[in-house]
């Protein structure tokens, strides 16, 4: 932009300097203009000489024409002489009419080259300070134009940011949403639901759904069935660092036993790491996914021990140690093992001692306690899958073993 602004201050000096030149030629022109209409003039003169020595050459033989030959003749060149003076008049008229012309414009031409030399002079001593203003004017024009569009060209490139920005804000928010959506399904499904995070440690609420095991609940018995219900419960979880892993873990209320579970995720960690689990599954799922199938079993064992208690016997489930026992009459206690996935997968219960719990009671001995328990534990599988059935067997085998204990001890004193 500077160089063109540059460049006009040479360019005006070019002009003058032109102008000066054609004003030269002009008036050198004027001055060989005479020479030039001498020249033409001299050049008629000569064709018209030309003529008439032609056309004295054609007459030379003029004494052997006759009279009428001569008169004819005569006639002939004053007929030739006539045209050519008339031709002669015209080319005078219009010389005449040329100088005038040319004196008019010679004059005219004159004056106008001196007034517009005085004029170019004037423009020349004005030119400076005419061209710096028009310069300055050029130039602040020029400026405010680029900075114009400086300006757009910066809005330009902003309005695209921030429509690159827009987009982005709206592609965030539409992931976010759908994560939201996925998430509150995932809760709903899976009854999970994150509290409180801080640092390693994560506090949960787990809701677990019991299912309605209609076929189970008539297999064992239960007269009275629960609809499906959920339970809800606090879990705070704390981590391996860096890592997803469990280290260690409470629930509240504490009626649910998952020490085994964490001890299990110990065990696992110190033997192989990561844990030995589903490749779809990560450690906190599989951890969490053991509580809730934990908290399953133990709200089903307690509905069934709950419907053994409407029996003559009263039945607790201990959660700690996974066992069933039944204070029967007599004082006696019967403490029954359950599988680890009793009752969901049918299998049978087990004896695995019994104790007085009578102070005034005479302590059972071990040998009849091995008796007790290899005959109950040979019971039909049906009967061994439900509570009160096998505490009833269990009671009539242990007042069976003991008449005949007694009938064993009166015999031995008669004798």
């Amino acid at each position: 932009m500077s160089d063109q602004i540059e460049s006009n201050s040479p360019s005006k000096s070019i002009d003058f300097e032109t102008i000066h030149s054609k004003i030269s030629e002009l008036r050198s022109m004027d001055l060989s203009s005479v020479d030039v209409n001498e020249k033409l003039v001299k050049d008629c003169a000569d064709e018209l000489q030309g003529k008439l020595d032609e056309m004295m050459i054609c007459c030379s033989d003029i004494s052997a024409l006759s009279v009428n030959d001569l008169d004819l003749c005569l006639e002939h060149l004053k007929g030739e002489l006539s045209t050519v003076e008339a031709e002669n008049s015209s080319i005078s008229n219009e010389i005449e009419d040329l100088k005038r012309t040319y004196l008019k414009d010679s004059c005219q031409l004159e004056s106008d080259l001196e007034l517009l030399e005085c004029t170019g002079l004037e423009r020349a001593k004005a030119g400076p300070n005419l061209d710096g203003k028009a310069n300055e004017n050029q130039m602040s024009s020029l400026c405010a134009n680029q900075s114009s569009q400086f300006k757009i060209l910066e809005l330009s490139n902003q309005i695209e940011k921030n429509e690159s920005i827009l987009k982005s804000l709206e592609d965030l928010d539409r992931v976010l949403n759908r994560f939201d959506a996925m998430e509150n399904i995932e809760d709903a499904l899976t009854g999970l639901k994150v509290i409180e995070i801080e640092n390693n440690n994560i506090k949960l609420s787990l809701t677990t759904y019991v299912p309605y095991l209609e076929n189970l609940f008539s297999q064992l018995k239960i007269e009275d069935m629960i609809p499906p219900y959920e339970q809800t419960h606090e879990l705070v979880l704390e981590l391996v660092d860096g890592t997803m892993e469990p280290k260690n873990a409470e629930i509240f209320p504490s009626d649910v036993y998952i020490n085994e579970i964490v001890d299990a995720a110990k065990s696992f960690r110190r033997v192989c790491s990561p844990l030995p689990l589903l490749e779809t599954r990560s450690p906190l799922e599989w951890f969490i996914r053991k509580v809730q199938d934990r908290i399953v079993l133990s709200i089903l064992r307690r509905v069934v021990v709950k419907s053994a208690n409407k029996s003559r016997h009263s039945i607790e489930y201990i959660e700690r140690d996974d066992s069933i026992v039944a204070h029967m009459v007599g004082g006696v206690d019967a403490f029954m093992k359950v599988h680890q996935n009793w009752p969901l997968d049918g299998s049978p219960l087990k004896l695995i001692s019994l104790k007085n719990s009578s102070p005034h009671s005479k302590e059972i001995s071990l040998s009849f306690l091995c008796k007790v328990e290899e005959a109950a534990n040979s019971l039909e599988k049906k009967i061994q899958q439900n509570i009160s059935s096998f505490v009833d067997a269990i009671e009539e085998i242990l007042v069976k073993h003991m008449r005949a204990e007694l009938h064993s001890v009166d015999n031995t004193s008669v004798l």
